[in-house]
């Protein structure tokens, strides 16, 4: 077995030097190895921290219905990655449903925020807000909503959909969040950040991402630069450390710190905020078939 590489992507490789995934097994020494053991999100939104601290680096977030796998668990803190991602962090144990869930999610949220009423009529108590991608496992009620399969309420069919039945479009879906604030880490229309929202919207409509802006480097084909100065709607664009999606041949959409939001503004005017900084502010482009 070899020693952690500097180069090994602990963001994604569940690995530390006392526990790692029993997969690394014969890969990486670590003092012991466990298989993981799948829980599933039970509250809309918990945040995934870089270490077992409620005031820690937020790194990302695990929403209702997605799994987690689990490979250390005490009182408070779990230790695991993201089933979606494999994204490795903390997460609050209380947060997670390790029991197994007695049905399995049918559905997605696809409003940038699903609301669960408390009867199958928008006048009720509401019951439950969840974020855009969130897992549900519904049953069929009326013409106008689905009902939660565990009894807690009723969501309305134009906020979920089957999980078959994906948006198409993810400017579309990335459009919807449009003004959500900035949020390291965040990945809902509470908070979200550049990566993010490229995530989210690639998820949306069935299309698998990783957590990451340089990661997501690897998606689609690449744009060759000659063609930069005609992009196409959907085109993901990457600068050092940040990425958006090209709302139309000249518009980016992106959720940035400059603004503290998600806007559209004119690629051009991010590109100019850049060169006091940086030589070549476009690192790359890519795009999906």
């Amino acid at each position: 077995m070899t020693r952690r590489s500097e180069s090994l992507d602990l963001r994604v490789v569940a690995w530390r030097p006392d526990l790692a995934d029993v997969r690394l097994y014969g890969q990486l020494a670590a003092h012991s190895y466990v298989e993981p053991a799948p829980a599933t999100c039970r509250v809309p939104v918990a945040a995934v921290r870089r270490a077992p601290d409620r005031e820690a680096e937020q790194i990302s977030q695990l929403l209702l219905g997605e799994t987690f796998h689990v490979l250390e668990i005490g009182e408070t803190w779990a230790w695991g990655f993201c089933g979606h991602d494999r994204y490795v962090g903390y997460v609050e144990a209380a947060c997670l449903d390790h029991a197994g869930q007695p049905h399995a999610p049918t559905h997605w949220v696809s409003a940038p925020q699903g609301l669960v009423f408390a009867a199958p009529s928008i006048k009720t108590a509401l019951r439950l807000s969840v974020p855009l991608g969130a897992r549900l496992a519904l049953a069929e009620h009326d013409e106008k909503f689905f009902a939660l399969m565990d009894g807690s309420g009723f969501i309305h069919r134009r906020h979920a959909r089957p999980l078959d039945s994906w948006a198409t479009d993810p400017v579309t879906v990335a459009e919807g969040l449009l003004g959500t604030p900035y949020l390291w880490g965040g990945r809902t229309r509470a908070g979200i950040d550049c990566s993010g929202l490229v995530q989210q919207a690639l998820m949306a409509c069935g299309i698998e991402a990783p957590r990451d802006s340089d990661q997501q480097q690897a998606l689609g084909q690449p744009v060759p630069e000659r063609d930069w100065s005609a992009l196409r709607r959907g085109d993901i664009v990457f600068f050092p450390g940040h990425v958006g999606l090209m709302a139309d041949e000249s518009r980016l959409l992106h959720a940035n710190a400059f603004w503290m939001s998600t806007v559209i503004e004119p690629l051009a005017d991010v590109v100019e905020r850049l060169k006091p900084d940086l030589e070549a502010p476009i690192t790359c482009v890519r795009r999906l078939a």
